[in-house]
């Protein structure tokens, strides 16, 4: 099986990758609209509103239990003192005002009650109704500024756009949090300009439309902690001032005018506050100060040991449902009080920078298991997620408020080297990969003989697009000159686990592509969610049996291959020993799990009396314990369908009367006991100890969020007579388990299922 992301993969990765991508870019942007670690064309410049001599002089903030730095209660600044706006008739039309006077191009939406918390203070607007035209919120129709009936039960929310007004100034008349249109880190050094991502420079904030820098005589760790942390970095190192203080006698900074003050806990420089003014306007100096630098951690000495913590269900490395492991089993978190502070200890901790978003309410995914920890609370300094505070008595929540996290990871660069060209839409077409042709860069395309599933799950990601939906060997029908692209990529074979398609086994210099390239280019189409499979092992831990079935009762599996090749030999009177067991296969993902083969090619069996969709879908073995098989279930083709839902939640699939076929998030299918080929034939295997495993979707066939718990094994004792299963688990856990030859670091765990006995 494909493992997900695992920690020691992707720390070696990474390491190659920094080498590979040496001296490929001199700028890279950064992904998801967040600060640009590098310049952009001038554009259009802003300019502040002018406002009637009248109007009341306030500043805005968003404050509360926010996630995002462009989201939170609505604050107000006015005469000396911070209060809040009551949602009474608030409207979209207002957050726009609200959003657009703190430097964001729109709102995207506005939430009453306190979404953000209870603010404290005065409620300084009541009543606020405006057109959305507004230059200030102080020119919204109103009761008047202090006039209120409100408490802070009301207090009104607001979330805008990631990207900022081109060109907008923040004047700071009074306290507030640092506004800036953005930030980078610039490579000054001739050793780090050509580095790929980018770890050491000045700290340069664009203001004006123009880029500035800072100045250091008040700058503090705390603020390169979190400088670092936006851009990816776990935290920050010691650098050569000396050299930093040479470069700038040489070139006159020009210096942005006020300081910056962080706790070093923020996830982004937006929530630090702005401190007074350093530099002086007339002549742009830092009173003999220099240009702010930091140094950052690429990846932390975490990766080189065994986490507690692991990510699990995201499209790219850096996001996921966050899973804890607590006395040898993975669980979850719930996401009661579930915070950006408590999910960047977790990106922290797994060597990325500070988080992007805390996503609550299983947004991606839902695990297995128990729910580890809930009501978390952190400092944001803590080295691990285990460290923070959580409420040990209140663990009651289900697995659909399982808590996630988005990681800023740094910028490598591989979105630049791959495109898509040709599709319907942005998120397909045939794969086009830059490649260096005769000392000049050029766009070709990738010999689809092989393209499969994980290979197309690769380009997705690395073009941040989420996960794979489809992977074509055929693009003909998508429109471009593609039999002028040369094919410049053939044998690529992926294990699913790489950044970038490059990082794919694949031919050299000598390309070989019997199908051709032009009409016959790989191709993908990526989608934002996928299913998720998983098994349940307590189902059939709790349904197995053994039982001896007459030859003639086993017509029909015979003809479908359901026996071991010896049943060929058995005489009708005579009877096989079969293990039979039931199997309950839910989707914890975040869209439908759909055969991969069209309703036309399904498959009709007079056994069954229905139509199969998918040929090969579930494996059933077992094995030695040094992990030789010996004996296999044959059931080779499958009718899926929606069991059982989860309250609330509809049947959408079944096989009766040529239904669709599938299995909807929040359902799952069970394959019973007394279904035909739902066993394992164990006539010929002598008694002893067995591992018995069922993998789900072992071809690959269909796309998912996570193919690591898409297995299962238990621990089986056959003594001739009876058979007991026992100590089933899902996914990798069971290496740790079963594995004799793994590393000493699962010692305990060996050690500890010697005491284990069969159950009756």
């Amino acid at each position: 099986m494909l493992a997900a992301w695992s920690l020691p993969c992707c720390f070696t990765i990474l390491l190659g990758l920094l080498e590979l991508c040496r001296a490929q870019y001199e700028h890279l942007g950064y992904p998801h609209g967040y600060p640009q670690g590098y310049p952009e064309p001038e554009q259009e410049q802003y300019s502040a509103p002018e406002l009637p001599p009248d109007t009341p002089r306030i500043q805005l903030r968003l404050a509360g239990d926010k996630r995002k730095h462009n989201e939170g209660r609505v604050e107000v600044f006015y005469d000396g003192e911070w209060g809040t706006v009551c949602d009474d008739d608030f409207s979209i039309h207002s957050a726009q005002v609200v959003c657009r006077e703190l430097g964001y191009l729109e709102a995207v939406s506005w939430s009453p009650s306190s979404k953000y918390g209870k603010g404290e203070g005065r409620i300084w607007f009541d009543n606020v109704q405006c057109t959305g035209k507004e230059k200030t919120l102080a020119l919204c129709t109103s009761n008047g500024i202090g006039v209120s009936d409100c408490k802070h039960t009301e207090d009104v929310g607001v979330v805008c756009s990631d990207k900022r007004i081109p060109g907008f100034k923040f004047i700071n008349t009074m306290a507030n949090n640092v506004q800036v249109e953005d930030v980078r880190i610039r490579a000054i050094l001739s050793s780090y300009r050509k580095r790929i991502p980018v770890t050491e420079g000045y700290v340069e904030v664009k203001d004006g439309g123009k880029w500035k820098q800072i100045c250091d005589v008040e700058w503090t760790k705390h603020n390169s902690r979190v400088i670092c942390g936006m851009f990816g970095f776990p935290g920050e190192r010691k650098y050569n001032a000396r050299v930093y203080k040479m470069f700038a006698r040489r070139r006159k900074p020009s210096y942005w005018d006020y300081s910056v003050n962080c706790t070093g806990n923020e996830a982004h420089v937006s929530s630090c506050k702005l401190g007074h003014a350093v530099a002086a306007k007339a002549n742009s100096t830092c009173g003999g100060g220099t240009p702010v630098v930091v140094s950052c951690v690429l990846i932390s000495l975490l990766f080189l040991q065994q986490t507690l913590v692991r990510l699990r269900g995201g499209a790219i490395v850096g996001e996921g449902r966050v899973e804890v492991l607590k006395n040898g089993e993975w669980g979850t978190i719930c996401d009661d009080n579930w915070s950006l502070l408590s999910a960047t200890v977790v990106c922290r901790e797994l060597g990325f920078g500070s988080a992007k978003e805390a996503l609550s309410g299983g947004r991606l995914g839902q695990g297995m298991g128990p729910v580890h920890m809930n009501e978390i609370e952190c400092s944001g300094f803590e080295k691990s997620i285990t460290e923070c505070f959580f409420n040990k008595e209140s663990l009651g929540c289900s697995h659909e408020e399982d808590a996630a996290v988005r990681c800023n990871v740094p910028a490598m660069g591989f979105q630049e080297r791959l495109r898509l060209s040709g599709g319907r839409n942005p998120n397909e077409g045939r794969v086009e990969v830059l490649v260096e042709r005769n000392g000049s860069q050029a766009w070709g395309t990738v010999c689809s003989d092989g393209w499969g599933t994980i290979e197309a799950m690769v380009v997705c990601r690395q073009l941040d697009l989420g996960f794979a939906s489809n992977a074509f060997q055929e693009t003909w029908y998508w429109p471009g000159e593609v039999s002028a692209d040369p094919v410049v990529m053939s044998g690529v074979r992926c294990s699913g686990t790489e950044m970038s398609l490059s990082q794919c086994l694949h031919h050299g210099a000598h390309l070989t592509c019997p199908k051709g390239g032009g009409r016959n280019a790989a191709g993908v189409s990526c989608s934002e969610t996928a299913p998720d499979l998983v098994l349940n092992p307590q189902i059939v831990e709790q349904t197995t049996y053994m039982e001896d079935r007459p030859m003639f009762m086993l017509q029909c599996a015979y003809e479908e291959n359901c026996l071991s090749t010896t049943s060929s030999e058995t005489p009708a009177s005579s009877h096989r020993r079969l293990l039979r067991f039931s199997s309950q296969i839910h989707n914890n993902g975040q869209s439908d799990f759909r055969p991969k083969a069209e309703r036309h090619s399904w498959v009709w069996h007079d056994c069954h009396s229905h139509y199969h969709s998918m040929e090969v879908f579930t494996h059933y073995d077992l094995l030695s314990l040094n992990g030789t098989k010996v004996a296999e279930g044959h059931k080779a083709s499958f009718c899926l369908e929606d069991t059982e839902c989860e309250e609330g939640i509809e049947k959408r699939y079944e096989c009766a009367n040529f239904g669709e076929q599938g299995i909807t998030v929040g359902c799952w299918d069970t394959y019973r006991h007394d279904i035909d080929c739902q066993w394992i034939d164990i006539t010929d295997i002598k008694p002893g100890d067995y591992i018995f495993q069922v993998v789900i979707n072992p071809n690959y066939e269909v796309p998912e969020s996570d193919y690591s718990n898409n297995f299962m094994k238990c621990r089986c004792r056959y003594d001739g007579h009876r058979i007991w299963m026992y100590s089933c688990h899902n996914g990798e856990t069971m290496y740790l388990r079963f594995l004799p030859h793994y590393p000493q670091t699962t010692a305990p765990l060996r050690r500890q299922l010697k005491k284990d006995e069969p159950c009756a």
